[in-house]
């Protein structure tokens, strides 16, 4: 087996690849892997659900390796507008490079419009903007303390979803497990709150509608 080959690296950041399989790691901890993937399609099914026009407004909370953006433009009309949430610059920047590869050139599309930033200071921007909002950030809601003002699984931040997304809109969180409460939070900022696990059986969705 051909040993790591370091791509690329950005502070305590570091991108790199050993034959098709890509890796970021964050102080020598594995951040992700190109091979861990699988529910993103899934994500978007659930997330995409309601959408039945031809002009659907969609973000997508977390660039990653572009897994949940390529998704979302397989299915999305023509006419769609995707806004990608990615707090990090480095990562969009590599996506237009080395990891271009593994999602079709995503960011080539000219449906996609990314916006450099935390995901909840996007939100603010786009006051019922939203039909559509997909989330994969932490791991899901299982992995971060949603006591955590700055989390945007918060009720702050559930908040500032819930006002992004227009009538008709759904919220939809991929997670690595469940968590307890989480639905009664989502319906506590006025969502209409459900679950429904991926197919891969590993994964859930959590699923915020808007009436």
């Amino acid at each position: 087996m051909k040993p790591w080959k370091t791509l690329a690296t950005d502070g305590k950041f570091k991108l790199r690849q050993r034959e098709r399989e890509f890796m970021v790691l964050s102080e020598g901890k594995i951040l992700m892997s190109s091979l861990q993937h699988g529910s993103e399609p899934e994500l978007v099914r659930i997330g995409c659900a309601r959408v039945d026009f031809d002009k659907p407004k969609i973000m997508v909370g977390g660039l990653g390796f572009g897994f949940i953006l390529r998704a979302a433009l397989d299915i999305a009309p023509d006419l769609a507008k995707v806004i990608v949430s990615e707090p990090s610059k480095t990562v969009v920047e590599w996506n237009m490079g080395p990891l271009a590869s593994l999602n079709g050139r995503a960011l080539d599309d000219e449906r996609v419009i990314v916006e450099v930033g935390d995901v909840q200071r996007v939100l603010s921007k786009h006051r019922k903007g939203f039909d559509v909002i997909l989330l994969d950030i932490d791991n899901g809601p299982f992995a971060v303390d949603l006591d955590d003002d700055y989390s945007v699984y918060s009720i702050g931040g559930l908040s500032s979803v819930r006002a992004s997304l227009r009538s008709g809109g759904r919220l939809a969180v991929l997670s690595a497990g469940t968590h307890p409460g989480f639905n009664k939070r989502l319906t506590e900022v006025g969502f209409t709150a459900s679950v429904q696990y991926a197919s891969d059986g590993a994964s859930l969705v959590f699923i915020g509608d808007v009436a």
